[in-house]
């Protein structure tokens, strides 16, 4: 099974746009299903999570953890891939110093 796992540190008052950027697995091969997670090491950050042109889900904020996501209990985001679909998960820091973003996306090919 594919899978992207993610440790970025979004400096104080940014924005990254995508914490998938650069993967391998960062456009879908084909049919798939994605199930994803993402925490953050502290609270002010904001996360958004696009598939393709679906909103998968409008800017929240993630579960304060400092540790990776635990399979399956916290992949809380789920949607379905065709073939060219760009996963996107952008996180927004809105404090005064950076936090850690650990995010986790397993593909399944259907």
């Amino acid at each position: 099974m594919p899978t992207i796992q993610r440790e970025v540190t979004v400096a104080a008052n940014a924005t990254d746009e995508n914490l998938f950027s650069g993967s391998a697995f960062e456009f879908a091969r084909g049919r798939s299903v994605v199930s994803m997670a993402v925490v953050a090491a502290a609270t002010g950050t904001f996360v958004t999570i696009n598939n393709g042109v679906d909103i998968v889900a409008e800017e929240f904020a993630p579960e304060i953890k400092t540790e990776y996501p635990i399979i399956p209990d916290e992949f809380y985001y789920v949607t379905a891939a065709v073939q060219g679909d760009r996963l996107v998960m952008r996180v927004r820091n809105t404090t005064g110093a950076p936090i850690i973003v650990r995010a986790i996306a397993q593909i399944t090919q259907v």
